[in-house]
């Protein structure tokens, strides 16, 4: 468990949001990989104080229950944005749904307010016959998205490259959806890689629906390629069945997380 405190907060777009946590004991966090996650425990409103667990295993989850509602933290599971363990800081970013817990916590947070994370490891695992990269995800899925874009190593000039034994950047197809069309960033890929936004700017729409038709309808990656997706319970394990049994993809090269399911939680 690692305790920490609310540094600064940015929003980013209408329906996304950066809170920056630091503290010595960002130290102690062992990244694992591009979408690295974590527990994020913070108080509910009214509560000045934070109460941790004070076991780092799963046991914390029943050292929790027996915490009385009324100082038990809040807990939802999210993805860093950025480590920058010389800064003693993190990014984490927020999609932001209505008055849920989380976004009403974001709202209202202050520097200096407390906030904990426990991490949970990561999925991305490129493979090394890996030929291409498909990423795949609705706004919760965002923050990793970008995090594993960022972590792909820039070209070097020509002139070097033939010196060099680093390889060449992977073609990389990314499918992503947000709520809104206020909510695509403008974002510099890659090279190589061709990111599709898709809006749903409909709260009746099923989020991830549209990102789903677009994948069906759009091309992937050439060669041999590597599948990560990520997002609402249905849209993750859907893009998983439409690539095994309707594009020929072999299970082992699609890695696939449900952050959420419609109805029992929400990304924000």
């Amino acid at each position: 468990m690692i305790t920490l405190e609310v540094r600064r907060r940015d929003v980013l777009t209408p329906g996304c949001a950066s809170v920056t946590l630091g503290g010595p004991a960002v130290r102690d966090l062992v990244v694992t990989g591009n979408d690295q996650a974590v527990r994020l425990f913070f108080p509910r409103e009214g509560q000045g104080a934070l109460r941790m667990p004070t076991v780092s295993n799963e046991a914390w989850i029943a050292q929790l229950l027996l915490v009385p509602k009324s100082v038990r933290p809040w807990v939802r599971n999210l993805t860093i944005r950025r480590a920058r363990p010389a800064d003693d800081e993190i990014d984490i970013e927020f999609a932001l749904h209505g008055d849920s817990p989380m976004s009403s916590w974001v709202r209202r947070v202050r520097p200096g307010d407390p906030a904990g994370i426990f991490d949970t490891g990561s999925t991305y695992r490129l493979p090394e016959h890996a030929e291409g990269r498909l990423l795949v995800g609705d706004e919760s899925a965002l923050p990793a998205i970008l995090s594993i874009l960022d972590s792909t190593p820039a070209p070097l000039p020509a002139i070097l490259s033939i010196l060099d034994s680093t390889p060449a950047p992977l073609p990389t197809e990314v499918y992503l959806e947000v709520a809104a069309k206020a909510d695509i960033r403008a974002v510099e890929p890659p090279v190589g890689t061709r990111i599709h936004w898709i809006s749903r700017d409909d709260a009746d729409l099923r989020p991830g629906a549209l990102v789903l038709a677009a994948l069906r309808d759009g091309s992937l990656p050439p060669g041999r390629s590597y599948t990560w997706v990520a997002g609402e319970s249905r849209l993750a394990t859907a893009v998983r069945r439409h690539l095994v049994d309707d594009r020929g993809v072999p299970r082992r090269d699609v890695s696939f997380s449900g952050y959420w399911r419609l109805g029992r939680s929400t990304p924000g």
